[in-house]
């Protein structure tokens, strides 16, 4: 016997809205008492339910404090996905970057994810678990953008280059905002965007045949 949609649907946003109060519990937790010094068991009593609840949601404390800069990767891969096929890989991968800077710096709680980004930046296992997260979504990206151009990112680097640039921009951009003491939300769209463009002010829209050069 098949449940029915409306059913589906409700338990799925139930479980949306349970996973994004795990974020914030964990999040306000880490900001009044630091990373190390916040526990699972904590940030579940802070939500009413059990620990081992949580543990259906996220594998651990690092990945509720690292949920938000892994849902704007997701959101970064999906632009580029949509940016048309014909358009030049750094021209594509701008804008996929840059739309979402953008979203992010309209949407309600960035003030908070710059906290967390700042706080990220201050502690080890977070920055170590960062440094992961982004190396993936950078694998990702460089996939989609050889895919785009037609080339074996195993032999063409020039992918892989890429997208490492326009995320250390971002990179570099992001704490140039946390360090800004304005937070002004239209600040962070004009840093990160400056970044960007500095870092690939020597790089053109367009590629060659040769993969030795650009």
């Amino acid at each position: 016997m098949s449940v029915p949609a409306e059913q589906v649907g409700l338990r799925a946003r139930k479980k949306q809205r349970t996973r994004s109060a795990l974020i914030d519990a964990g999040v306000d937790l880490f900001l009044e008492n630091g990373y190390d010094n916040t526990t699972i068991d904590e940030i579940a009593a802070q939500v009413d339910i059990s620990p081992r609840t949580c543990f259906r949601y996220f594998a651990g404390k690092e990945d509720i404090a690292l949920a938000k800069a892994a849902a704007f990767d997701e959101l970064v891969v999906e632009a580029l996905r949509a940016r048309p096929a014909r358009e030049a890989p750094l021209v594509a991968l701008r804008h996929a970057v840059l739309s979402m800077v953008r979203d992010s710096a309209t949407s309600e709680g960035v003030r908070r994810f710059l906290r967390i980004q700042h706080l990220i930046n201050k502690t080890p296992a977070l920055l170590a678990g960062n440094l992961r997260r982004t190396t993936a979504t950078e694998e990702r990206l460089t996939g989609e953008i050889a895919a785009r151009e037609g080339v074996d990112p195993a032999v063409d680097m020039r992918p892989r280059i890429l997208v490492g640039v326009v995320y250390a921009a971002l990179r570099i951009g992001m704490e140039a905002m946390c360090a800004d003491p304005s937070r002004e939300l239209d600040r962070m769209v004009e840093l990160v965007e400056r970044a960007i463009d500095l870092a690939t002010a020597g790089l053109p829209e367009s590629w060659g045949p040769d993969h030795r050069t650009w």
